[in-house]
């Protein structure tokens, strides 16, 4: 018998049964499911009720000409301007910039909104429905967390430049260290390693670097931790401390400028170039550009602003009844008798008014009414974390701190985001 004959019966009752299941495929229809609309909302408005019209500003554009060109006219446009000018300057609308009309769907396009986009995160709305009125707003803005690290070659800037990265971290980090670590003497092989945050609108739109969370600077082999911390919740004061809960902010800064040099340290015995002979030198010099702002290192009361020929412009501000310290060769004098200063508060900027051959700032400190190296001082200490916050502190650092120590001297990666509104 023929091999191919065996299967055939089979073959006829596959057949059978294909047909039977076809059929009972006819007598239950698919179901089809019709997909909804995607909701699209912007500027707090749910844009599929709108017929929206969008417009760029062009070179020689006012803010009635574009209401013209979308068949908006007076008085209406009167109105509008009006209401407008409340929340903002309408004269001040720049090229380039995006204007949205939102119109009713019907027959009639009827204008409800006009909203104008000065920037990628604010923008004016000017409601037309009822009555006419005009408010500024601001898009939610989403922090992205990153992580990134570097190893200093030759200076901070460069090494972020390398990598991309914004020059604001350099301040970021001046700022957090600047009681711990001298940032006019960086070393080559120095590293950092940070956590930091930057800003985004509509999800992917970067709108701007936010601030570090977490840092690790490893300078002359000695490591240094700085964990961001809520220290006064109830006045909302934020600090850096590190892994062992120390307050890195001192009573004092380092320097009353930020990333200058060194250009002459306190030296009793330094021959001085303006008199070409030897002279004590108190003050600690910090070469600068003109211009260059100049900070109080402490908080206190400024107890003297005034001008000698030998000092140019000049502040001195009283900290305490131990510590006072003196800004001399100013360009401009910012503070005046009596005023009370923070720290960091600017006072001033930088010169060569006065017995000078540059630009620069000298830096005096007063010790118990003595002149003294401020560098050679046993400066006191902030504040530390209060005692009902310590366990807090620690839990809350934990987990930064072993993020830091897995971070890799690798191009920064992103992994972690959240959201905030502003």
């Amino acid at each position: 018998m023929n091999k191919k004959w065996v299967f055939f019966p089979i073959l006829i009752l596959g057949f059978i049964v294909s047909l039977s299941s076809c059929g009972s495929n006819e007598s239950k229809p698919e179901e089809k499911t019709l997909q909804k609309p995607k909701i699209i909302k912007e500027f707090g408005f749910t844009l599929n009720d709108y017929e929206v019209v969008r417009d760029t500003v062009q070179r020689g554009d006012t803010f009635g000409t574009l209401l013209e060109k979308n068949n908006l006219y007076y008085p209406l446009i009167f109105e509008i301007a009006t209401a407008a000018k409340k929340a903002f300057n309408i004269r001040k609308i720049q090229v380039g910039k995006q204007l949205t009309i939102l119109r009713s769907p019907d027959s009639t396009k009827t204008p409800k909104a006009i909203i104008y986009q000065p920037n990628t995160v604010e923008y004016l709305v000017i409601h037309l429905e009822d009555s006419i009125w005009a408010e500024k707003k601001q898009k939610s803005v989403r922090l992205v967390e990153f992580e990134a690290e570097g190893i200093i070659n030759s200076s901070l800037s460069q090494t972020l430049d390398e990598q991309g990265l914004s020059q604001l971290i350099s301040l970021d980090l001046s700022d957090i260290y600047a009681w711990s670590i001298d940032f006019f003497r960086l070393e080559k092989g120095d590293r950092f390693k940070i956590i930091y945050t930057q800003k985004y609108v509509d999800d992917s739109i970067f709108v701007g670097y936010n601030r570090i969370h977490a840092a690790y600077f490893e300078h002359r082999n000695t490591p240094y931790y700085a964990i961001e911390f809520e220290s006064n919740p109830e006045k909302g004061i934020t600090e850096y401390f590190d892994e062992e809960g120390k307050n890195l902010r001192r009573a004092f800064l380092q320097a009353p400028v930020q990333f200058s040099r060194i250009s002459s340290r306190y030296n009793k015995r330094r021959k001085i170039a303006y008199y070409g002979r030897v002279r004590p030198h108190y003050g600690t010099d910090f070469a600068a550009p003109v211009g260059t702002p100049i900070r109080t290192t402490a908080n206190g009361t400024v107890v003297k602003s005034g001008y000698t020929r030998g000092n140019g412009n000049y502040v001195t501000v009283k900290h305490n009844a131990t510590y006072s310290t003196q800004y001399l060769h100013m360009k401009k004098r910012k503070v005046r008798l009596g005023d009370y200063v923070s720290q960091g508060d600017i006072i001033g900027t930088v010169g060569m008014t006065g017995n000078t051959s540059g630009p620069h700032v000298c830096y005096r400190f007063w010790k118990n009414g003595k002149q003294v190296d401020p560098f050679r001082q046993k400066l006191p200490e902030a504040k530390p974390i209060s005692s009902n916050l310590k366990e807090k502190y620690f839990t809350y650092m934990k987990p930064y701190k072993e993020a830091l120590d897995c971070i890799e001297f690798q191009y920064p990666i992103m992994y972690d985001t959240f959201a905030v509104n502003n």
